[in-house]
């Protein structure tokens, strides 16, 4: 015989499982774990734009989420190279470690906007010199943040995304670029 509290409790287990089992696809809202890959344009501003041109960006991502709350962690790698403005290179680059919340706007509609924003570290080529008068290579990794914003594109089996964030950290002076990316989280 079944009694009335393991009747509540397989009720309430169900109850819980029901919206936890429908956030957890991959279409709806943030998954428990995920990964994925980007890539786009990369804008340098300030400092960074007296020797570089617009570039491009590649990044690898990994996500963690609460699947019933629309924050969830998110750490990327990026690689920001930009076309040099100098003969004597080809090229300037950053390398970004970055850790980030991602708040999901609650929203009916297929796609979803979000914003991001996080700290970690930022590894240029080079780095400006002090009263920015010229650049030499660098030798270390700086501490840096970021801020932005995107949309989520629920497609078969994945979410596409669609973001630009402000990036900005500091050695001898302050340098900062905003990458547009494309890419898909699994």
């Amino acid at each position: 015989m079944v009694s009335f509290s393991r009747i509540t409790v397989i009720a309430v287990i169900a109850a819980l499982s029901a919206p936890i089992a429908s956030a957890q696809g991959v279409t709806t809202d943030t998954k428990l774990f995920s990964f994925g890959v980007s890539g786009g344009v990369s804008v340098p501003i300030g400092d960074i734009s007296n020797i570089a041109n617009t570039g491009y960006n590649v990044g690898g991502h990994v996500a963690l989420g609460v699947p019933v709350l629309p924050i969830s962690v998110r750490g990327d790698v990026n690689y920001d190279s930009f076309d040099a403005k100098m003969p004597s290179r080809k090229e300037d680059h950053v390398w970004s470690y970055t850790v980030n919340a991602v708040y999901e706007i609650p929203a009916t509609a297929v796609i979803r906007p979000y914003f991001i924003g996080g700290v970690g570290g930022f590894t240029p080529a080079y780095k400006s010199t002090s009263g920015n008068l010229g650049y030499v290579p660098s030798t270390g990794t700086e501490f840096g943040f970021n801020v932005g914003g995107g949309v989520v594109i629920p497609l078969s089996g994945f979410n596409a995304f669609v973001e630009a964030r402000y990036n900005q950290f500091s050695g001898s002076a302050t340098q900062r670029f905003v990458p547009i990316t494309f890419g898909a989280m699994f």
